[in-house]
């Protein structure tokens, strides 16, 4: 069995890129010391989640992809022997961002980097003032420790996104996310049922890929909303083999079994019966 052990960092954070940077760290040495060879951050962990609103001097976060920062956190993975997923703010040039997550193997060095593709618009997730829609297409890095698909967030609701990364060869679909509830909502059934459909949508993505999914989220209260953390795992088959609490920072080290795919698809050949001849109309935009 091809057994690798994922660390999720469920973490909360502060307006200090610094505070959360050197956290971040200690934490990553944590999940290391606990075995963990692929490590997951959350989406843009260094910093609170500024697309609350729009405001130009949040610009000012975004780094070169490679640049210093990676240059750390591949010095960081080089020591710990480890492949780290680093959701980052890039900066292209001049008026061009996107949000990114760079590859840091430990043996392979930099191994590129996945532009969000899916950027929303919604009350208190003003994405589209920021970021630029990923323009590198859906990819799978090669690394030490098996296929990663690397998707980000919005991504998630995307049945798409999540199959074409498959095709790809991804072993695994690794989600960093910056999700959570409106404080302003009472409901506590909505709220429930906002956290299920999440969690149910990726369920379904590691189904019908047959594809083990890591989603990792961010914990704790900023500017009104509530991130509501349960970070999780799945198998191959869309059980949830780990989930991480509602309200408390985690590091949790789950081991993964990705030759199980292999059984999972001789018995239930999803991929063998697609009619990719009657998909035609899924580039359209509706079909009237």
């Amino acid at each position: 069995m091809k057994n690798i052990k994922f660390a999720l960092l469920q973490l909360s954070c502060s307006e200090d890129v610094q505070v959360n940077q050197q956290k971040t760290e200690a934490k990553i040495r944590e999940a290391a010391a606990q075995g963990a060879q692929v490590i997951c951050l959350q989406e843009l962990y260094r910093s609170v989640y500024f697309c609350h609103k729009q405001d130009a001097a949040y610009f000012d976060l975004a780094e070169v992809i490679p640049g210093p920062g990676t240059d750390t956190l591949l010095a960081l993975a080089q020591e710990l022997k480890v492949v780290i997923i680093a959701s980052l703010f890039e900066k292209r040039s001049k008026g061009v961002y996107h949000n990114t997550c760079a590859v840091l193997d430990h043996a392979k060095g930099y191994l590129g980097k996945y532009r969000k593709m899916h950027i929303p618009q919604d009350a208190g997730y003003e994405e589209k003032y920021y970021f630029t829609p990923g323009d590198l297409g859906y990819q799978v890095f090669d690394s030490s420790y098996g296929k990663l698909g690397i998707l980000i967030c919005w991504d998630q609701w995307y049945p798409e996104a999540a199959r074409l990364t498959a095709l790809k060869g991804a072993e695994v679909l690794i989600y960093p996310t910056a999700i959570g509830w409106d404080n302003q909502e009472t409901n506590s059934e909505i709220n429930r049922e906002q956290y299920q459909a999440w969690q149910t949508v990726q369920r379904g993505h590691a189904v019908a890929n047959e594809v083990p999914v890591v989603a990792v989220n961010r914990v704790g209260e900023e500017n009104g909303q509530t991130f509501w953390g349960g970070s999780f795992v799945t198998n191959a088959f869309g059980r949830v083999i780990y989930q991480a609490p509602h309200n408390t920072e985690e590091v949790a080290v789950v081991e993964i079994d990705l030759d199980a795919q292999e059984q999972y698809r001789r018995i239930w050949p999803f991929m063998r019966d697609r009619r990719i001849d009657s998909f035609l109309d899924l580039t359209k935009r509706f079909i009237d």
